[in-house]
């Protein structure tokens, strides 16, 4: 197996869900879902990069390594990069980043865009995507499209429909989710930490600005980004109160 590092970024701060990764599921804080979906991926290392030490004092408790991040960081990745830098990794370390509210997320997806990463030796950052087929999915702002071209590698990701069929744009939603040609992406990410490094030099990207999606930046910079459709489906990631009620009871339902 693919050897790797996971990293799980973990903000306290969230505009619906303030503390997020303390909030309790199934008896256990988040973040302890999180760590243990990373502890059963076979990671050889895992750390918690946050911004909050009640996070941190978490974290330990449940015997978790956590580290303390800028809290004025703007992204998850930004504190990837703190972590690379602060623990020296060798270039050609694979960093998984795992988000801390990913509590359903496949511990073998995070094995899998881990190998996607270590047998593309000429790309630097690795990713997953699912086929989409629900319509009210293609048109939600929340669900990120993914583009890839004929050597799998990202052309474009978008909160917008895309690839957009010109020829059936007067179709309904339902009738283009239809065709098989639409992939979601998966916000989970395998960097080598050479990459890391020079991300924090990375100057800001309109594109990404506009979408919100960071990606978008990599790209815009000349970035390759492997893109591989996922071996299982995962389970949403925690923005609303209504994805942690589903969170809980699907967690619930593991733990009998």
């Amino acid at each position: 197996m693919t050897e790797f590092i996971v990293i799980i970024p973990a903000r306290y701060g969230s505009t619906r869900l303030p503390g997020k990764p303390l909030r309790s599921l199934a008896g256990r804080p988040m973040i302890e879902h999180v760590y243990r979906r990373a502890v059963a991926s076979g990671a050889a290392r895992i750390l918690v990069a946050t911004d909050d030490r009640r996070i941190v004092a978490t974290c330990q408790a449940f015997g978790a390594e956590a580290l303390m991040t800028d809290p004025a960081h703007a992204t998850g990745t930004d504190r990837l990069a703190e972590v690379v830098c602060r623990e020296r990794f060798p270039d050609e370390t694979i960093v998984v980043n795992l988000q801390g509210d990913e509590p359903l997320m496949p511990p073998r997806l995070l094995q899998q865009v881990a190998e996607v990463l270590d047998r593309c030796p000429g790309v630097a950052i690795a990713t997953l995507a699912t086929p989409l087929h629900d319509p009210a999915e293609l048109v939600s702002p929340h669900v990120v499209k993914v583009v890839v071209a004929a050597d799998r590698r990202a052309l474009y990701f978008s909160r917008a429909p895309i690839p957009w069929d010109r020829e059936a744009c007067s179709h309904a939603p339902s009738v283009l989710a239809k065709t098989g040609m639409y992939r979601r992406h998966l916000g989970i990410y395998a960097y080598r930490a050479a990459f890391l490094r020079r991300y924090q030099s990375l100057s800001p990207c309109e594109l990404a600005q506009h979408e919100q999606l960071e990606q978008l930046k990599m790209l815009w910079h000349g970035e390759s980004i492997q893109v591989e459709d996922a071996w299982e489906p995962s389970g949403p990631g925690v923005d609303t109160e209504a994805d942690l009620s589903f969170a809980e009871r699907q967690l619930s339902g593991l733990s009998h």
